[in-house]
C-alpha cells in the first residue's frame, strides 16, 4: 500500500487518467524511484515523463529507454566498451580490441567537471533507471526483447562512466580522408586533389615535411573502421572464428552524413514568434537512431530528441529556449607517423629520443573460449592503430575524443535550463564533440547560430595529411570558441546551416585552419532560396522546406549537358531527357532516375579514365560531384590542351552508359522510368539476420519509394552497389517557439524497438510521405492525446 505522502505526490502529477477516451493503464513498482512518477505515451508513441524530482525524471527516462529500446542501448554499450565478443563470440574480438583503443582514458574528475553541475548525478540516475528495467526483466516482470533470445545473450548493467567514456559513436573527422589523400598523392594525384575531393576555402594541399606519402598503408584505418562501424551479423555465425568475419570499409561519402537547421525571427514569421527547424541526417536504422521524449519535473521541462542511450536530449526545447544541430565540419583528428626500430623495441622516435609506448594489457572475454589477453598501445598523441615492424613505422591517431568534455552530444545538458542568449553562449563555450552548428531561438525573440567545437590549433600545417610524430607537428591547444563564426539576430530575419563551408569570408584559413572538407552547397542553396521567397514564413513552410526534393546540383548538371553538342545515339537521347530539367527529384521523375545513375555509376568513372592514370582511377570512384561538374562546366585547363573536347567526350560516353544502364534497370521506355522504383527505403535491424526465415518479415520496415537524394534538402543518400536509401533525416522537427503545442515532429520508422509494438513502424509511411505528427508539450494537450499510462511507484 502506498504511503500517504506518496499518494499526495502522485495526485500532484497531471491527472491524465481523467482523459475522455479509453486508455491502456498499468501500474509498476520500481526499485530506486524516490516518489511516484508517470509515463504517458501519446498516439504516436512519444513518451511524456512526469516525475517529482530531476533525479526521478532521469531515472524514469533510463527506465523508459530500456522499456522501448533495451536491445539497442545494450548493443550501443557493448560495442562502445568493446564487449561484443563476450556475448556474441570470437568473430567480434578484433572489433572489441579496436573499440577499447578509443575509450576515454583521462581523469574522470576532469571529465565530469567539463559538464554542468549535476551531470554525473543525472547520468547515474539514467543508468540506474536502465538497470531497474533490466532487474525487472530478470525477475520475469518485464519481457526480454526477442533479439536476446535469438542471440543467446543477456543485457548488462550500465554505469554513468560507461556512458561518457564511450567516444567511438561520435562523428568527428578527417582522419580517414588524410589516409586516402596520402595514398592518392603517392600515385600522383596532387594536381587532381581539388577534383577528387573539393576543398573550401580554396586550398592546395601541402605534403608535410618528413612525410613519405607512399609509406601510408592501405589498411591503416582498419582499427578505426572497426571501432566506429555498426555491429553486423551478416555472414557471421555467432561462434565463428575471427577469420570468417568480413570487413567492409565504410564508404566515406561527402553527402552521406549531414543535417539541416535554421531559425526564423518573429518579424519574419507568420506566427509572430520565432520558428526553429531541424532535421539531423545520419545513417538510417531499425530502430531509429534517435528517440523523441518529453521530460517534466519541478525545475525541468525539456522535450526533443536524442540518442536513446544518453540522458536528456540532443536537440529540442525547454519552456523558454530551443536549439538545433547540424555537423560543422571542423577537422578534429590527425594521423601521426612514427619511426620505430628493431634496435629499440617497444619505443618510437620523438624529439630526438626513443620514447616507450604506453602499453595497456587487459583481458578480453570471449564467448566459448574464456578470456584472451590483448595489448593496446598508445603514444603521447593517442592510440596506435597500425604498426609495420619491417619498415620501422607505427601510426597513431590524435582526436578530440581524448579530451575531457568531448563525450558525444553530452554538452547539450548546458541547454536544459537555458532561458536567454547568454546561457546559449555558455553551451557554445563548453561544446566539444561532435563539431556542431548550434542554432538558437527563445521566447524573448533572440535567434542565432554558433559554430561550436573543440578545434585543434595547428601552426604551419593544414591537417589534410598524416604528419611525422617526431615533435614537429603538435596541437597548440584549441581555437578559442569566440574565434569560431556566429550570427545573432540577423537583419534578413533568419540564419540556416546545412554542413556548408560557413567560415567568415575574411577568415584566414592559412593562418589557422579549421577545416577544408565540407558538404557541397546544394542543400543550403535550395534552403536559402526557399527561405528568401516569402516575407513571412509559416510552420507549413518549414515542413515544405525540410521535405523539398529539388537539387540545385542536379539542375547545374542538366545545364552542363545542355551545353554539349554533337551527341548521338543513346547519349543524345539522355541529353534530350535531361535538357531543361529543374532538378526536381520526385519518385515519379524519369530525369532523376537517369541523372542519379549517370553521376553514381558513369560520370566520375569516365572523367577519371580521360584525365588520370590507371593507378589513380580507383581514388576517383567517389570524387566530388560538384567538383566534377564545375571542372567540366568551366573547362578547367587541367583537363588538358583541349578542355572542350574532353568535356564532350566525357559527357557523351557517360550519358550513353547511363542510358544503357537505365534501360537495363527500368525497361526500354523512358516514359515509364521512375526514380522511386530504384530509390527505396527497405530496412531491417542487424539481429534480423539471425532470426528464423519465417520470422524475418516481422523485423523488416519497407520497402517504400523515397524522393530526393543526397543533394536535396530532404536528404536521401544511397551508398554501395544499389540505390537503396541508407542515410537521411533521422528526425524532422519544427518548433513554434513559445506556443510549443503547435510544434511538429516525425521520427522514423517509429519510437519502439519491439516489432510487436504498434509504434515499431507506424511513423515510417508518414516520414516517407513528408508528413509530421503533433509534438505536444502542455499537460492539457498530452492528456487529450494520451494512448497509455504507466504509473510508477517506489
Amino acid at each position: 500500500m502506498l504511503k500517504p505522502s506518496a499518494i499526495r505526490l502522485l495526485a500532484a502529477l497531471p491527472l491524465l487518467a481523467a482523459a475522455p477516451h479509453a486508455m491502456a493503464q498499468e501500474a509498476r513498482r520500481l526499485e530506486g524511484l524516490a516518489a511516484p512518477a508517470r509515463i504517458v505515451v501519446d498516439h504516436w508513441g512519444i513518451a511524456h515523463i512526469y516525475a517529482a524530482s530531476t533525479h526521478d525524471a532521469f531515472f524514469v527516462q533510463g527506465y523508459n529507454a530500456a522499456r522501448d529500446r533495451l536491445w539497442q542501448i545494450d548493443l550501443w554499450r557493448k560495442r562502445g566498451l568493446g564487449r561484443l565478443a563476450e556475448s556474441f563470440g570470437p568473430g567480434f574480438a578484433e572489433k572489441d580490441r579496436a573499440a577499447r583503443l578509443f575509450l576515454y582514458r583521462g581523469d574522470m574528475g576532469r571529465e565530469w567537471a567539463a559538464y554542468p553541475a549535476g551531470a554525473q548525478a543525472m547520468t547515474q540516475a539514467f543508468a540506474d533507471g536502465v538497470n531497474a528495467y533490466i532487474a525487472q526483466v530478470e525477475a520475469g516482470k518485464a519481457p526480454l526483447p526477442r533479439e536476446f533470445t535469438l542471440t543467446g545473450t543477456k543485457p548488462e548493467r550500465f554505469t554513468a562512466e560507461d556512458i561518457v567514456r564511450i567516444r567511438s559513436h561520435t562523428l568527428v573527422s578527417n582522419a580517414a580522408s588524410e589516409a586516402t589523400r596520402a595514398r592518392a598523392i603517392c600515385k600522383g594525384s596532387l594536381k587532381w586533389e581539388n577534383l577528387r575531393r573539393f576543398l573550401s576555402p580554396a586550398h592546395e594541399p601541402v605534403v608535410p615535411k618528413g612525410l613519405a606519402p607512399c609509406a601510408v598503408p592501405e589498411k591503416l584505418m582498419r582499427d578505426y573502421v572497426l571501432a566506429t562501424g555498426d555491429v553486423s551479423f551478416d555472414g557471421v555465425k555467432l561462434a565463428s572464428a575471427e577469420g570468417n568475419v568480413t570487413l567492409a570499409l565504410r564508404n566515406i561519402n561527402e553527402q552521406g552524413e549531414g543535417s539541416n537547421n535554421w531559425v526564423v525571427d518573429a518579424a519574419h514569421s507568420q506566427t509572430g514568434r520565432p520558428i526553429l527547424a531541424n532535421d539531423p541526417h545520419r545513417g538510417h536504422g531499425v530502430p531509429s537512431l534517435r528517440y523523441v521524449v518529453d521530460i517534466n519535473a519541478p525545475g525541468l521541462h525539456i522535450a526533443g530528441a536524442g540518442e536513446p542511450a544518453l540522458p536528456g536530449l540532443t536537440f529540442g526545447h525547454n519552456e523558454v529556449a530551443a536549439w538545433g544541430i547540424t555537423i560543422f565540419y571542423a577537422d578534429q583528428e590527425d594521423l601521426y607517423v612514427y619511426k620505430t626500430s628493431k634496435d629499440h623495441p617497444g619505443a618510437y622516435f620523438y624529439k630526438g629520443a626513443w620514447t616507450p609506448f604506453e602499453v595497456d594489457r587487459q583481458p578480453l572475454a570471449v564467448k566459448g573460449e574464456g578470456a584472451r589477453q590483448i595489448e593496446l598501445k598508445f603514444t603521447r598523441h593517442g592510440p596506435v592503430i597500425y604498426e609495420d615492424a619491417e619498415k620501422g613505422l607505427a601510426f597513431a591517431m590524435r582526436t578530440v575524443w581524448s579530451e575531457p568534455g568531448a563525450s558525444g552530444y553530452f554538452n547539450a545538458a548546458w541547454m536544459f535550463g537555458a532561458t536567454q542568449w547568454n546561457d546559449f553562449e555558455i553551451a557554445h563555450q563548453r561544446w566539444g564533440a561532435p563539431p556542431l552548428n548550434l542554432v538558437y531561438a527563445d521566447t524573448h525573440g533572440d535567434i542565432g547560430w554558433r559554430a561550436s567545437a573543440f578545434v585543434p590549433r595547428r601552426k604551419g600545417w593544414d591537417g589534410l595529411m598524416p604528419v611525422p610524430g617526431d615533435g614537429r607537428y603538435e596541437w597548440q591547444g584549441m581555437v578559442k570558441p569566440d574565434d569560431l563564426p556566429m550570427i545573432k539576430n540577423p537583419a534578413r530575419g533568419w540564419v540556416a546551416t546545412a554542413n556548408q563551408m560557413n567560415l567568415d569570408k575574411d577568415y584566414d584559413s592559412n593562418k589557422q585552419p579549421i577545416g577544408y572538407e565540407w558538404v557541397d552547397r546544394s542543400r543550403i542553396d535550395r534552403i536559402e532560396t526557399l527561405l528568401s521567397a516569402k516575407s513571412k514564413l509559416s510552420l507549413a513552410d518549414m515542413e515544405a522546406i525540410q521535405t523539398d526534393v529539388t537539387s540545385p546540383l542536379a539542375a547545374r548538371s542538366a545545364a552542363l549537358v545542355g551545353n554539349v553538342g554533337g551527341l548521338s545515339g543513346d547519349a543524345a537521347r539522355a541529353a534530350a531527357l535531361l535538357r531543361g530539367w529543374n532538378g526536381h527529384e520526385g519518385v515519379d521523375s524519369a530525369q532523376a532516375a537517369l541523372y542519379e545513375i549517370w553521376i553514381a555509376r558513369h560520370l566520375r568513372k569516365a572523367l577519371a579514365e580521360a584525365v588520370v592514370s590507371p593507378d589513380l582511377q580507383p581514388f576517383f570512384a567517389d570524387a566530388s560531384v560538384p567538383g566534377v561538374i564545375d571542372w567540366l562546366a568551366t573547362l578547367d585547363p587541367r583537363l588538358g590542351s583541349d578542355p572542350a573536347a574532353v568535356r564532350d567526350k566525357v559527357v557523351g560516353l557517360s550519358l550513353a552508359g547511363a542510358w544503357a544502364e537505365a534501360t537495363k534497370l527500368l525497361g526500354p521506355d523512358p516514359k515509364a522510368w521512375r526514380w522511386g522504383d530504384l530509390h527505396r527505403a527497405d530496412w531491417a535491424p542487424a539481429a534480423a539476420r539471425v532470426a528464423p526465415a519465417l520470422e524475418k518479415p516481422q523485423w523488416s520496415v519497407g520497402p517504400l519509394q523515397i524522393a530526393g537524394s543526397g543533394s536535396t534538402p530532404a536528404a536521401a543518400t544511397y551508398r554501395g552497389a544499389g540505390f537503396g536509401v541508407m542515410a537521411g533525416a533521422s528526425v524532422r522537427m519544427v518548433l513554434d517557439v513559445g506556443a510549443w503545442d503547435n510544434s511538429r515532429i516525425i521520427n522514423t520508422p517509429g519510437q519502439s524497438g519491439d516489432p510487436q509494438s504498434p509504434h515499431y513502424r507506424d511513423l515510417f509511411p508518414r516520414w516517407a510521405a513528408g508528413q509530421y505528427v503533433p509534438f505536444l508539450f502542455s499537460e492539457a494537450a498530452v492528456k487529450a492525446n494520451a494512448e497509455s499510462v504507466i504509473e510508477l511507484t517506489p
